[in-house]
């Protein structure tokens, strides 16, 4: 592993995505997001997943030049299409669509069908909360996982994530409905290591640590086991009923993952409680949690999102980490090398 500067790595994406005719404002934001990730240990979202978003976007798979489009309202409530375009710049202008409609109603959301990948769903949701709002959003997924009970994979992942604005670093649950989400089980195969606990099966139907028996077996295992399983399949259902888009098991019926189902939420808490006592009850909660006792005394315990802060703060002293390899992999993408 090697450090590079953030600033470096994030024009090195839009130095590939312009090669491949994606430019402007919106290839930058897709860049940033990825460095992002990047910058703030989600290895999985960042330099892991970027070739392929590239061969989405040659293969026209990813419509770029597509636009989200408004298709109907229900006052605080709106339904987009996104037109199978980027996922990343859908979900960042749908966050920003449920962010002005709470200005008005002081909820907002909206349901987005038709989008693709957007990478990091805690993106969108620390999006709001930069600006003052709580912000909630989840999608759908092709069939990734088994339902507990059985061995045939009939539920999505269905990534959620949750941002409450905080001054001294925002709270942020962004998890995946399997113990290990697809891309962490990619990434630590890469890395060759093993999972700190049992993630899924094997090919014997043996629970395992190791990420690339699992990722054979396709057999991940639901957090939580039962109460996982059945999260899973109600966020997928409101995600399509919500959107009018598709669910986990259309999407699965195609030969790969896309036109998915997603859902994002804004809710004005500054609007209502006011910055001040916003900040108090806050700050209290977090200071409680922090007197929690912890088990192994060179750690503390950590609030969601905490340790994101932590990485994130190295990363912009010190350069984003990232692996060699595939920095010298993005390095040479386009340029006459790996085309």
């Amino acid at each position: 592993m090697i450090r590079v500067p953030f600033q470096a790595l994030s024009d090195e994406f839009y130095r590939v995505l312009t090669s491949v005719g994606f430019n402007g404002d919106r290839a930058k934001l897709c860049a940033k997001l990825f460095a992002e990730n990047q910058r703030d240990g989600v290895y999985s979202h960042g330099l892991n997943r970027f070739p392929g978003f590239v061969s989405g976007l040659t293969s026209k798979q990813i419509n770029f030049r597509a636009e989200p489009e408004k298709i109907e309202g229900f006052g605080a409530l709106e339904r987009w299409d996104g037109k199978m375009g980027v996922g990343l710049v859908n979900a960042n202008i749908s966050m920003q669509r449920a962010m002005e409609l709470a200005e008005t109603h002081s909820i907002g959301c909206v349901g987005l069908s038709n989008t693709n990948h957007w990478m990091r769903g805690g993106a969108y949701a620390l999006q709001a909360a930069e600006a003052g709002y709580i912000g909630i959003c989840w999608t759908n997924t092709t069939k990734l996982m088994p339902p507990w009970g059985s061995a045939e994979k009939k539920i999505g992942n269905n990534p959620l994530a949750i941002a409450v604005p905080r001054v001294d670093g925002h709270i942020l649950l962004d998890m995946a409905m399997s113990q290990y989400s697809n891309g962490k089980l990619e990434v630590l195969k890469l890395q060759g290591k093993q999972l700190p606990l049992p993630g899924g099966y094997d090919t014997k139907g043996e629970l395992t640590v190791e990420p690339s028996e699992i990722l054979n077996s396709m057999r991940a295992l639901p957090i939580g086991y039962w109460k996982g399983s059945g999260l899973a399949l109600v966020l997928d259902t409101m995600a399509a009923m919500i959107s009018g888009g598709q669910a986990t098991h259309q999407i699965g019926k195609q030969k790969s993952e896309y036109a998915v189902s997603q859902v994002f939420i804004a809710i004005n808490v500054t609007g209502m409680m006011g910055q001040a006592v916003l900040k108090e009850t806050v700050e209290e909660i977090i200071n409680d949690f922090h007197t929690a006792v912890p088990l192994d005394e060179d750690e503390k315990v950590r609030y969601p999102g905490e340790g994101m802060m932590r990485i994130r703060q190295e990363s912009l002293e010190k350069g984003v980490l990232v692996d060699k390899a595939q920095w010298q992999a993005l390095l040479e993408m386009h340029r006459g090398k790996m085309d």
